[in-house]
């Protein structure tokens, strides 16, 4: 990973600060959490942060051009450890942990600090979490632990509170779409591309990419057919299979999520014109089904990279679906 690609994402510049001024008054802790919401660069601050403390130039570090930057780009510094959820697993497995922690033990061979660094540390298992536990608790020296999470982790609190917590913020809304319009590319869709993406930017240069406005027309009209039972559900998950499922359940989510603040607050849902009031003996089971409806669809998109059977899941989530819009 390019870990220079953070210089140009302006939102970070507040972490990078506060790391430099920490390595630089020697008060860099042993063990960083990451908390941010996917498109916000966590995993590129968080390998900007260990070639930040492995870099050997003298000029503002890191180079990106001495031997360590070097290796750091190529993957391969010795004293840089990652683990990261593997392909078609569910977590982060106890020996991916055991591994890292072993290869921390060792004496450094650049002479400098180890960096252990674990991506999606949300997917660690609980022996996985127990085993890191320790290696926190007792520390070696010129170690560094750096964790990247999102903000609904379910990390043990005796792990959680022996890290620094870093939060990532998204940025304004004007910021946001400044930096994406200032890129280069001539796109009409930006601010949907950015409400869809809740306002992280590199997700949304993803989403813009594959038509944010058709998938939006797309999106409404098939949810009207399904509250209208006129839709069949086995056709309707295979064509979302076939044709970026994970983005058309962040829209599901998104959508669910605006609904239920319009329900609370009797105002326009932001991917309609709609106004929204509901009695109040209606309201209640009514965002009980919804919050179901999202429960369900964050699950699935959890499981996306897994074995899990894709077109009986969403069939699943959608015959949910039909019941809670019809609620």
């Amino acid at each position: 990973m390019d870990f220079l690609s953070v210089d140009s994402l302006p939102w970070l510049q507040g972490p990078q600060r506060r790391m430099r001024e920490a390595l630089s008054a020697r008060r860099l802790p042993h063990a960083l959490l990451l908390l941010s919401v996917p498109g916000l660069g966590a995993e590129q601050l968080a390998h900007w942060i260990a070639a930040l403390v492995l870099c050997k130039s003298d000029a503002p570090r890191p180079c990106g051009a001495c031997a360590s930057c070097q290796l750091l780009r190529a993957d391969s510094h010795p004293d840089c450890h990652v683990v990261r959820i593997e392909e078609d697993a569910q977590q982060i497995k106890v020996d991916q942990i055991r591994q890292l922690i072993e290869s921390l033990t060792l004496s450094s061979y650049r002479g400098g600090y180890k960096v252990g660094l674990v991506e999606g540390a949300e997917a660690l298992n609980a022996n996985g979490a127990n085993a890191f536990l320790k290696t926190l608790e007792e520390p070696t020296d010129n170690t560094l632990l750096i964790m990247v999470a999102k903000p609904s982790h379910r990390l043990p609190a005796t792990i959680a509170s022996r890290c620094m917590r870093v939060q990532l913020r998204v940025p304004e809304r004007a910021a946001a779409l400044g930096w994406l319009e200032g890129r280069g590319e001539k796109r009409e869709n930006w601010g949907a591309a950015l409400e869809l993406a809740g306002g992280a930017p590199l997700l949304a240069v993803e989403f813009e990419k594959v038509g944010i406005a058709a998938l939006e027309q797309e999106m409404q009209e098939h949810l009207r057919q399904l509250a209208a039972d006129a839709v069949d559900v086995t056709l309707l998950a295979g064509s979302w299979v076939k044709s970026e499922e994970n983005l058309r359940l962040i829209w599901l989510e998104n959508w669910i999520t605006q609904r239920v603040h319009a329900y609370w607050g009797a105002t326009s849902s932001l991917q309609s014109a709609e106004p929204v009031r509901l009695p109040a003996a209606l309201l209640k089971p009514k965002i009980r089904a919804l919050f179901e409806l999202l429960d369900a669809s964050r699950e699935l998109r959890r499981f996306a990279a897994t074995g899990l059977n894709q077109q009986l899941a969403l069939e699943a989530l959608l015959l949910g679906g039909r019941a809670a819009l019809a609620t």
